[in-house]
Parts: structure tokens; C-alpha cells; sequence
């Protein structure tokens, strides 16, 4: 018995801790923490109520006795010789005195503590802060944003009618770049401290940082990045503050020793011209430097899509029943060409506002960290690239799944019953899923193995809130961007009727700037799609 008592207890921690992991992960699971956060400012607020409530109780005492001392002070013996005064003095010293070290001494922060204790177990920790702070960065990288920006708030799709926008402190910049310089991401370190400085000469305080210590980070991060004139001058700029700073002054002489140093090498590299400059430039790309980065962060932004007038034209919106299905015939969807090659179409009005609340209703308490099959090891893991939380539904859960799952099959007319339960999906601080391929290419041969039904012939993906910034998926191959929509689906297959893998299908889940992105994926896989989707002759047919 007590063995199964232990087995309950370990599995309900276990449960506990791993739904309250990667909280930067999931827009819809920090809800939860704004409302302990509002629980413990009521808390707080009793707890202070009581400590005013003991306050008040003890200055009436004291001015009681203030009077009282004053008065019999002035004629001690004469106040003494009346035998109730003599009797209360006694009373006071002997009971009063003692009742008041009590109230002095009682702890009124009891229930505040205990409720404290109990809720920081479900707090985000050291991880999440970070995941943040790095998702910040992201967002600046992608949306090409300046830290004032950042800083004051004023985000691009942010209403200023809202009261949603809050400036970053001093403080708050100091930790980012704190972040970024633990990372050795000495770019960012320099562009947050010199955020965090510009902040204190503009006149904002700072009770736990001062412009000594940001110089000293931005004097060593410039010169990581081979600015040695400009982390001389900011190591000068300390040592005007504090003459006395040990690690400037060893610095200062470093620093002039290199710049002569260097001065000389750029003479030596003036002969070499491009190719000289690319060696250097290579040489401080980040680790996760993508080829196609520049590209997918330009699609983020609404840039570079390649559609000509032309091929624009050609594509069309129409009323669809999937060649006359029952279910169609009266009531058609509405169907758009979101792209042609390949073929990517939306579908409007698809889903209903009550249908996409139960969805997430069924999804919020089983969120976890999404992952990815890494190629090495087959396996299901974790990566920096994919920040989002995602749930499974299986259609047997609910009749809402069930109809979602068969209206696409009545639309796209594929077997679902091989296809994946559908995946609901939350993006977190800066959420997104770096460009990557649904289906498994040939040197992932045993990417859907244990499913046993194929490789994944065609993608459904549900958008199931609007995104008032950023959010877009974009196929970075043929540089196209679909936005989010709520209520509406795109749809595209991964595989020719060949079942050769398109690879014009590469696409990406920009970061979510502002607002809270809710998708739903619906995989399905080339068993039971024989005769739904005949092969074709061709490799690309």
C-alpha cells in the first residue's frame, strides 16, 4: 500500500513540474501566471493592512502613555500618593508592557510567506527568463528593431489606444544585455548596454547598476567583435567615472598595445581587398547562422516575396464542394489561391469561434514543449528553433475533434483515419518554428517509421487566432508568406503523386511579435490515399 502511495505522489509531481516547464514557450500557459501574480498582490495587500492595523494599535498606545508620562512626570509623588494611579502603574509594568512586546513581536507576514511558498513552486525559473530575453533579441534580429523601440514599447501592431505597452528600466536592459553577453552574443551585449547607458544619461536612476559597471561590459564586448578604437574609448569614459578601476586601466594599455597592433595587420590586409573582408566576416557569423536566414527574416517582414502581376492574376477565390460532396453542394467553402507553385489554398470561414474555444480548452492543460525528429538519432527532442507548446487531440477525445478531423477529409478528400491526431500549437515570446520540411526526406528514412503508414503526403494547418504583428508561415524556397486568419485553414501537399518529396514546400512559423498565435496541424500520410491521389509517371507529376 505504501508503495502505492509513493507511485501516486511521484507521479502527480512529476505531472506538476512538467506542465509548468519552458513557460516563455506558450503565450496561452503564461495566462495562468498573471492571475498568481494577481492573487499575490492581494495577498500582499493584506499583509500590509495587517502591519498598518498592528501600527495604529501600537501608536495609540504609546500616545496614550505619552500623555500619561508628561502629566505624572511633572509631580511624580503627588501623582503616586492617588492609589488608583499607584495600582495602574503596576498593572502597566507588570501586564500592559508584556502585552504590547507581544504584538510587537507577533509576525503578521505569516499567511502572506506561506501563500508566497506555496505559488513559487509553479514560478518560471532562471530558463524562462533567459528564453525571454533571447526571444526578444529574435524579435529585434527579424523585425529589424532598434532597442529604443523595444524599450519604450512601442512595438509595430501595437495600439497605443491599449494600456498593453510597458518601457524596459534601466534594469531591464542591463539584464538583457547580461544575458547576451553569458551567451558570448557580444552584438547584442553592446546594443543593450548602450541602451541601459543612454537610459542613465537621459536621467532614468538605477538602485542596482551603475554606468561603471555597463561600460566595463560594453568596453569588453566591443573589443570581442574587433572594435578596439571604440572599447578604448569606452574604457576611457570609465576611467573618468572611477580612475581607481583595476580591470580598465589594465585594459586601457591592452587596448592601445592592440590597436597598434592592429593598425599594422590592416595595413599588411589592404592588398587583399573582398576577400580579406568575407575571411573576417565569415569568421564572426553566430553558430546557429542559417544560409537561408536573411531570406526567411525578410519574408517575416513582407519583403521579398516573389509573386509577378502576372502569376498574381491567375490565382482566384472561389466558392468549393470538392467535386459535388453531400455535405458541399448547398453550402460550399470558400476557397483562395494563396500561391500556385506549389499550390497552396485557404480555406475561409472553416472552423467556428465556439469550436476553436473548446479546441484549446481540450489542449491548454496538456501543453508541453514542442519538438522535432532529430535525423541523427530518430528520435523526438527539443530544439532553440521551434518555441512553441503543443497538444495532442486524438478524435475519440471529443465530438468537436471528431467533425474537425472529418471536415477536412470531406474537403481535401483524403483518408484522415492514417493521418496524425491533430496537433494544437502555441507560440510563446517570440514563438516560431525555423524553416523546415513536414515530410521525411530520403536521408531520414525512418522519420515515420513506428506509424507505419507512409510519409506525410500533405499538411492542414488551422489558424486559430489573428496575430496583430509578425506570425506569418512563409515557404522560404519560393519566397511566399500566408498570414495568419482566424477561422481559416491552408492546405498543401508535401509529395508529388510521384510520392518524391516537394521541396519547394520548405517553410517557417515566423516569430510572433505581438499578440498570441494559435495553430492546429493536421498531418496526413500517404496510406489509405491510393486511389484518393493516384501516383503519377513523372518524378515532379
Amino acid at each position: 500500500m505504501a508503495v502505492c502511495w509513493w507511485l501516486l505522489i511521484h507521479c502527480v509531481l512529476v505531472t506538476s513540474s512538467s506542465a509548468h516547464n519552458d513557460f516563455f514557450t506558450s503565450i496561452g500557459q503564461m495566462t495562468d501566471l498573471l492571475f498568481t501574480e494577481k492573487d499575490l498582490v492581494t495577498s500582499l495587500k493584506d499583509y500590509i493592512r495587517a502591519e498598518e492595523n498592528k501600527l495604529e494599535q501600537i501608536k495609540r498606545w504609546a500616545d496614550k502613555l505619552d500623555v500619561l508620562s508628561v502629566a505624572a512626570t511633572q509631580d511624580p509623588e503627588g501623582f503616586l500618593g492617588h492609589p488608583v494611579n499607584a495600582f495602574k502603574l503596576m498593572k502597566r509594568l507588570n501586564t500592559e508592557w508584556g502585552e504590547l512586546e507581544s504584538l510587537v513581536l507577533t509576525d503578521m507576514s505569516d499567511v502572506f510567506i506561506s501563500n508566497l511558498t506555496i505559488q513559487r513552486q509553479h514560478f518560471p525559473n532562471d530558463d524562462d527568463q533567459t528564453g525571454a530575453a533571447k526571444a526578444l533579441m529574435r524579435l529585434q534580429d527579424t523585425y529589424q528593431l532598434d532597442t529604443n523601440t523595444i524599450s519604450t514599447g512601442e512595438l509595430p501592431g501595437s495600439s497605443s489606444a491599449t494600456s498593453h505597452q510597458t518601457a524596459l528600466t534601466v534594469d531591464d536592459c542591463y539584464d538583457l544585455g547580461k544575458v547576451a553577453y553569458s551567451e558570448a552574443d557580444y552584438y547584442h551585449t553592446e546594443l543593450w548596454m548602450v541602451q541601459a547607458l543612454r537610459q542613465l544619461d537621459q536621467g532614468e536612476t538605477s538602485s542596482t547598476v551603475d554606468a561603471v559597471t555597463i561600460l566595463d561590459y560594453l568596453s569588453y564586448s566591443v573589443y570581442q567583435q574587433g572594435a578596439l578604437e571604440r572599447a578604448l574609448e569606452f574604457t576611457k569614459r570609465l576611467l573618468e567615472l572611477d580612475a581607481t578601476h583595476q580591470r580598465a586601466n589594465g585594459n586601457l594599455k591592452y587596448f592601445e598595445y592592440q590597436l597598434a597592433k592592429q593598425k599594422k595587420v590592416e595595413e599588411r590586409e589592404e592588398g587583399e581587398g573582398a576577400d580579406g573582408r568575407q575571411r573576417r566576416e565569415a569568421k564572426g557569423q553566430h553558430d546557429d547562422y542559417l544560409p537561408e536566414r536573411k531570406k526567411y527574416e525578410k519574408l517575416c517582414r513582407g519583403e521579398g516575396i516573389r509573386m509577378t502581376p502576372r502569376r498574381q492574376s491567375r490565382l482566384f477565390c472561389r466558392y468549393y464542394d470538392n467535386n459535388r460532396h453531400p455535405r458541399y453542394v448547398i453550402g460550399p467553402v470558400k476557397q483562395e489561391d494563396e500561391w500556385d507553385r506549389p499550390l497552396i489554398v485557404r480555406y475561409h470561414n472553416i472552423v467556428s469561434d465556439k469550436e476553436l474555444e473548446k479546441v484549446k480548452e481540450l489542449a491548454k492543460p496538456r501543453l508541453r514543449r514542442a519538438t522535432v525528429h532529430d535525423p541523427q538519432t530518430g528520435k523526438l527532442t527539443t530544439a532553440h528553433y521551434r518555441v512553441s507548446k503543443s497538444a495532442w487531440l486524438g478524435a475519440y477525445e471529443h465530438p468537436v475533434v471528431d467533425t474537425i478531423n472529418q471536415r477536412i477529409e470531406d474537403i481535401t478528400g483524403l483518408d484522415v483515419t492514417t493521418a496524425e491526431d491533430l496537433q494544437v500549437a502555441n507560440y510563446g515570446v517570440g514563438g516560431q518554428y525555423e524553416p523546415h520540411f513536414d515530410f521525411g526526406r530520403k536521408d531520414e528514412p525512418d522519420a515515420f517509421e513506428e506509424l507505419g503508414t507512409g510519409n506525410r503526403i500533405a499538411t492542414w494547418l488551422l489558424y486559430m487566432s489573428d496575430v496583430q504583428a509578425g506570425g506569418a508561415t512563409v515557404f522560404t524556397d519560393v519566397r511566399a508568406a500566408v498570414w495568419p486568419k482566424k477561422g481559416t485553414a491552408v492546405f498543401w501537399y508535401n509529395l508529388y503523386p510521384s510520392g518524391e518529396g516537394d521541396y519547394r514546400t520548405r517553410h517557417a512559423a515566423c516569430p510572433v511579435l505581438v499578440g498570441n498565435k494559435w495553430v492546429s496541424n493536421k498531418w496526413i500520410h500517404e496510406r489509405g490515399q491510393e486511389f484518393r491521389r493516384r501516383c503519377g509517371l513523372q518524378e515532379t507529376d
